[in-house]
């Protein structure tokens, strides 16, 4: 095989065969594959391999968003990953919702005992909360909030799609204990606040904060906010999520505090779960082109790619001058690599734009001589000049203005995602469309889930629920556009996965 026909297997490998605007599903599935993001040939539904690809970009969201959680008072722990059946029975409503969802282990002949049966975490509040009984004993206790890192396990039904809708994904939760339900409540909207800052601010993903109707709520909670974002096909995937749930789990599980005026009180409690491994799939999806990944400069496991230019008179040279280059962007915690192999540049570049490295930085004998590099920028597909000196400044600089871009980006598309809608005509339109229904509606209690079933059944939709960040009212004259009765909410719906 001759140099040109290995130059054409390698860009059959990297080059994307379908559009992201035509084919949102195929384009996908083949950018996590070429991209060695995940490999889905492990051989059990619903569990795939995260590649080291994709490995170093879920731990740099997770201290990203671990340092988050720690600046607002929560500390780190780490709990088994198995939980007792016992436990889940401790809160009816919460093991109503979850039974139907948990892989049971199976143990020794000698062990039947029903109540012995071990489930792998599909959460942890029957775990965290058998022990916060034991930790919190008065009011200095309080507020105490901490979270873990950890895989969850859920037995889905459904089609399965890497890091979107799996059987195990990687968050973090956060559970968190106080004196008041004021409190509590305050610490749902910082919840919603830190989703903004890191999955909006940092990851580029916007989002709609989304209290879910009665009947949609976690299982066990007071009421639940869903973090809403969309993908290019229109269907809406559920971020971050936040649960109030007053005392419901501090009184099935014990847990109590002796208050200043020595009462005994119940806790009120929250929990939070961002799941790491599905924002990922937000951050594919969102940012993402025909080309390949598309990766904020935040994140992105290498920041800057070195491609050294040279030939057999000049390569020792301008390969020292590369490595010059990488140490002092590395000292600058700036994650680099020299790609030194013997591909011809051409391949090099396809390559790691395919990969979503945000900056490639081009060296060679005329560079050295000017004592400049050129950087091609990864967004906007455009090559600047800098200079050698001071260049760890310039892409740390480029670096800001890079996420920035993208978050723009972002919000501009986001923006005429959600339509408003007065009848169901306008409502299956806006559906059909890729977007987000908005629309005066009976009830987000129970009232109203028979017209929520109509919208499950016939739309092939389902409703989100109400604004958590703000009130929004329905005119006096506004009639739900299903049942006909006076309107009291204003609801957003949408096609999910």
């Amino acid at each position: 095989m001759g140099d040109k026909d290995k130059a054409k297997e390698v860009r059959e490998k990297i080059t994307f065969n379908v559009s992201k605007e035509n084919n949102f599903s195929e384009w996908y599935s083949e950018i996590l594959q070429k991209a060695e993001v995940t490999d889905i040939r492990y051989g059990v539904k619903g569990f795939v391999v995260i590649r080291p690809w994709g490995a170093r970009t879920i731990e740099k969201m997770y201290k990203i968003y671990e340092s988050a959680l720690q600046r607002t008072g929560h500390q780190p722990a780490m709990f088994p990953t198995v939980i007792p059946a016992s436990n889940f029975k401790k809160e009816s409503s919460h093991v109503e919702g979850f039974t139907p969802e948990v892989f049971w282990l199976e143990k020794g002949k000698d062990d039947a005992d029903e109540e012995d049966r071990l489930a792998l975490r599909p959460t942890s509040e029957t775990a965290f909360y058998q022990m916060y009984s034991l930790w919190i004993r008065s009011w200095r206790d309080l507020p105490l909030k901490i979270y873990q890192r950890a895989n969850v396990f859920r037995y889905e039904t459904k089609a399965t799609r890497p890091l979107i809708r799996a059987r195990e994904f990687y968050w973090i939760e956060a559970h968190d204990a106080f004196a008041t339900l004021l409190e509590a409540e305050k610490q749902v909207q910082e919840d919603i606040k830190m989703t903004d800052a890191i999955m909006h601010n940092i990851f580029g993903v916007p989002f709609l904060p989304m209290k879910r109707p009665e009947w949609d709520k976690f299982p066990g909670a007071v009421y639940t906010v869903g973090s809403d974002s969309i993908l290019p096909d229109g269907k809406i995937i559920q971020q971050p999520s936040t649960h109030l749930l007053g005392q419901h789990f501090s009184k099935a599980f014990d847990v109590k505090f002796v208050d200043e005026k020595e009462k005994e009180e119940f806790v009120y409690q929250t929990c939070y779960g961002p799941a790491i491994s599905r924002i990922l799939a937000s951050v594919v999806a969102m940012h993402g082109d025909d080309k390949g990944l598309i990766l904020p400069y935040a994140i992105a496991p290498t920041q800057v790619v070195i491609v050294p230019i040279y030939d057999a008179k000049n390569k020792k040279k301008v390969l020292e001058a590369a490595e010059k280059i990488s140490l002092e962007l590395f000292e600058e915690r700036i994650d680099v690599e020299i790609d030194d192999s013997e591909k011809r540049p051409g391949e090099k570049y396809f390559f790691w734009e395919m990969k979503g490295v945000p900056f490639r930085v081009e060296i060679g004998e005329r560079e050295l001589k000017e004592g400049k590099v050129t950087v091609f920028i990864r967004d906007i597909g455009e090559r600047v000049s800098k200079r050698i000196e001071g260049l760890a400044e310039e892409i740390e600089d480029l670096g800001a203005e890079y996420d920035v871009r993208l978050i723009k980006k972002a919000d501009k598309y986001f923006k005429d995602v959600v339509v408003d809608c007065s009848s169901k005509e306008e409502i299956k339109n806006a559906l059909d469309n890729k977007k987000i229904a908005r629309f005066s509606f009976c009830s987000a209690s129970h009232e109203g889930e028979k017209c929520a079933g109509y919208i499950e059944k016939e739309l092939q939709a389902r409703v989100m629920g109400t604004r958590a960040d703000k009130e929004e009212k329905p005119s006096a004259s506004d009639k739900c556009p299903f049942c006909g009765k006076k309107a009291n909410v204003v609801i957003y719906a949408g096609k999910s996965y």
